[in-house]
């Protein structure tokens, strides 16, 4: 039997929500670092200040869930494989325009075939221009070395943290070796990280994508088994530490819920800071996050909560649901 020919993702471009309390998550978007761009039917989208149309879709629901990722696909061909050669679980859709989003372009959706959360594939979306949020530019001075000039300050404006782009969605998921079969079988996922239990048995994989020699983000997606399918969060890509700090206040003054933060993870190396949304979403802001290619080896560790950060709180309850 032939290997099956895998679908070449090129980078992930935005996650899509359902909300009961609609106008909660749209405030909670634009507290956390979001530019409105348009509004569609039931819709709203927000873009960061990158070149996508939009990284995050809050959609008015009766019912609050979460509505799949995005990712790019290299070629319109590429969605035309999809919607013919995923497993019929998957129940892919055929290849369809985008017509009521910004960016436009076009799309298949296709659903987990463990858990049957869906997932999308899009290609042919009209890039915009990015946009300059003014960060101040910064010279840090050391206990040796002194960078900034004579009579130089650093300022900063209290504000959200400006989301550049997403970076990465994590998943739990009910049967970890048939997911992890599929989507390194049908998509050119690799893990930078297996995560093993006690016994030996992987049960967490962070994916990075497989582009050769270029340097991707360390995952882009990543997943855990559980009792119980849930989106675990989406993860959001601000431009340095204070920045993110600045908005740690903000989201804190506004009365938001703090998850976990503001620490530095191992697996990956960012900075983190998780916050819920009115939804009970677990939405991230990160900076400083590695950036590997293919000449990287997968790693393999145990699970325990010390292998989750360096320094920061402790692992609270609420974040290994």
């Amino acid at each position: 039997m032939a290997p099956i020919q895998k679908i070449p993702l090129v980078r992930i471009t935005h996650v899509w929500y359902k909300h009961e309390n609609i106008e909660a998550a749209k405030k909670f978007a634009q507290d956390f670092g979001f530019a409105e761009t348009a509004q569609i039917g039931k819709t709203t989208f927000f873009r960061g200040y990158g070149s996508d149309p939009f990284a995050l879709a809050v959609e008015a629901s009766d019912k609050t869930e979460f509505g799949g990722a995005a990712f790019e696909v290299e070629t319109e061909e590429d969605l035309v494989r999809a919607s013919k050669t995923l497993p019929a679980e998957c129940r892919p859709t055929e290849v369809h325009e985008m017509k009521d989003v910004p960016g436009g372009g076009k799309r298949v959706t296709f659903y987990d075939p463990v858990d049957g959360f869906p997932f999308h594939l899009v290609h042919g979306q009209t890039p915009v221009a990015r946009e300059d949020p003014g960060f101040p530019s910064l010279k840090y001075n050391y206990p040796i070395e002194k960078n900034r000039g004579v009579n130089e300050f650093q300022r900063f404006k209290k504000r959200p943290a400006p989301v550049h782009k997403v970076g990465h969605f994590g998943m739990c998921v009910t049967n970890f070796a048939k997911c992890y079969e599929f989507y390194s079988t049908y998509f050119n996922f690799h893990p930078s990280e297996l995560v093993h239990n006690d016994d030996n048995v992987d049960v967490t994989v962070f994916f990075r994508l497989d582009r050769g020699d270029d340097l991707v983000d360390h995952h882009c997606f990543f997943f855990f088994e559980g009792p119980k399918m849930h989106v675990h969060h989406s993860s959001f890509e601000t431009h340095d530490f204070d920045a993110q700090v600045l908005g740690h206040d903000w989201l804190r003054h506004q009365g938001y819920t703090n998850c976990w933060g503001v620490g530095r993870h191992v697996m990956g190396s960012q900075i983190f800071d998780y916050w819920f949304d009115p939804s009970g979403f677990i939405m991230e802001h990160y900076v400083d996050g590695d950036l590997l290619n293919m000449q990287e080896p997968t790693h393999h560790t145990k699970a325990a909560p010390d292998n989750l950060h360096v320094w920061g709180p402790e692992v609270p309850e609420t974040f290994l649901q």
